[in-house]
């Protein structure tokens, strides 16, 4: 646990902190991001693979890691990403930060003992505006790539912010007053997110999740027109028929630093993201 929390810790500071603002026009910064996060895979033992793509006349380049299963399922691979640019006006700490220092943490785990499953980490550029909701996300890329390879998936896991966390009541808002009567108010869990069509999956993955951890958690699987269901890197890869959801701290809805300047280090929860981390990586053995 204490290697988890370090590396975590470690990972967002470099990041938000050394780095800050990775916006798409912060080449410099997003060469240096996606060079960290190679060097950490790599230093854990992990093949790595950039996927470069082209947006508005420069380059940027998606970090992909494939750790095959100790006992490859027919139904296909598990893909995990999240996204390392950030918004510009801000650091990135919670957004995409931590994030990013899951999914490296959870390699560095997976490579030490394999999944069953085959996985994919990829770390993806370009999530966020001009390019959010757009085909040039990087997700986008990725999920059309697989499409192409005609690649067997058995579900895709966003990772979008999943450090900011707060006990006091009334600290947790939703799309819409239809949501009170059924979700907390006090923003202390973490949430899964996805469509109708991903509803199996994300129910196998929390179903695996809960059986290892009290961690508390949410989950929300609904049409798109609902704010926030298909705001990550997720929705990408409905769009090729590959089941996915996202896990969050739900961004907006609970953290006031969300694309703000105050999205820094020292206000993210590196107890709890150190807890959710080693969570996903016990449930990801299972499913």
């Amino acid at each position: 646990m204490e290697t988890i929390k370090k590396n975590v810790m470690d990972t967002v500071a470099f990041l938000a902190g050394t780095i800050g603002q990775r916006s798409w026009q912060d080449l410099d910064k997003l060469a240096k991001s996606a060079a960290y996060i190679e060097d950490r895979l790599r230093a854990a033992g992990c093949e790595t693979v950039r996927q470069p793509f082209i947006f508005r006349g420069n380059t940027y380049h998606n970090i992909i890691t494939e750790i095959r299963g100790s006992d490859p399922a027919e139904d296909g691979i598990l893909v995990v990403g999240a996204h390392y640019d950030s918004c510009e006006g801000t650091p990135g700490a919670d957004d995409n930060a931590s994030a990013v220092a899951a999914l490296l943490e959870l390699a560095r785990l997976t490579k030490e003992k394999p999944l069953r499953r085959t996985v994919r980490y990829v770390a993806y550029c370009l999530e966020e505006p001009p390019a959010y909701m757009t085909h040039h996300m990087g997700s986008y890329l990725h999920a059309e790539s697989l499409h192409k390879e005609d690649a067997k998936v058995f579900g895709m896991i966003s990772l979008e912010m999943l450090g900011y966390y707060n006990d006091e009541e009334g600290s947790q808002y939703y799309p819409s007053s239809l949501f009170k009567p059924f979700y907390p108010d006090t923003g202390n869990f973490i949430a899964f997110v996805g469509n109708f069509s991903s509803r199996d999956f994300s129910n196998c993955f929390k179903s695996a999740f809960t059986s290892v951890s009290s961690f508390p958690i949410e989950s929300l699987n609904g049409f798109s027109i609902i704010p926030g269901v298909d705001f990550s890197d997720h929705r990408n890869y409905w769009k090729f028929g590959y089941p996915g959801f996202m896990i969050t701290d739900t961004a907006f809805y609970r953290n006031p630093n969300y694309h703000d300047p105050g999205d820094t280090p020292d206000t993210l929860d590196y107890d709890r993201l150190t807890l959710l981390t080693k969570a996903l990586y016990e449930a990801l053995c299972i499913v």
